[in-house]
């Protein structure tokens, strides 16, 4: 349901911040904005990404729970597809979703409500490479690779007793 009411309220919102940026400033400015605000927000998506990458790769490294790291490049992910939706409302969350602080907070808030069981990692690598001594029991079934053609119906539409 509140997937619904973003879905209607978001657009009826940035028309109407559209009319009055548009009307107090006038449409090129406005539309400078817009493009200037998705130029500079595909920028700070790229580095803020690279950055939350990073901190992951060292969380995987250092067998640290990743979960921090990975919804703040999720959040960064999501910020930069706001960004590039034209709007002056889209806009102003992504950027906040960009800025460290937020993130921080949002995750803390989310950390709340959802709750993680285990998390597990483990050094240890276990592999076995069959050398040319070790037999491998198995059954197998020859199978006819030219079968007899069939004249007749198939045997799907006959009943259990054999008839049509």
């Amino acid at each position: 349901m509140w997937l619904l009411i973003a879905f209607i309220a978001v657009p009826l919102i940035e028309i109407a911040l559209f009319i009055q940026v548009g009307g107090a400033i006038g449409l090129w400015p406005t539309l400078l904005i817009v493009v200037i605000t998705a130029i500079l927000g595909t920028w700070l998506v790229r580095t803020q990404g690279a950055m939350a990458l990073g901190q992951l790769r060292s969380s995987f490294s250092d067998m640290r729970d990743p979960t921090e790291p990975l919804v703040h490049g999720a959040m960064i992910l999501f910020a930069g597809a706001l960004l590039l939706t034209p709007g002056f409302f889209t806009d102003a969350v992504g950027f906040a979703l960009l800025v460290p602080a937020i993130r921080t907070a949002a995750y803390k808030a989310i950390r709340e409500r959802v709750n993680v069981q285990t998390f597990e990692a483990s050094g240890r690598q276990q592999t076995y490479r069959r050398g040319p001594g070790d037999v491998i029991d198995g059954e197998y079934e020859e199978i006819n690779e030219h079968p007899k053609p069939r004249n007749g119906p198939s045997g799907w539409t006959k009943g259990n007793d054999g008839n049509h």
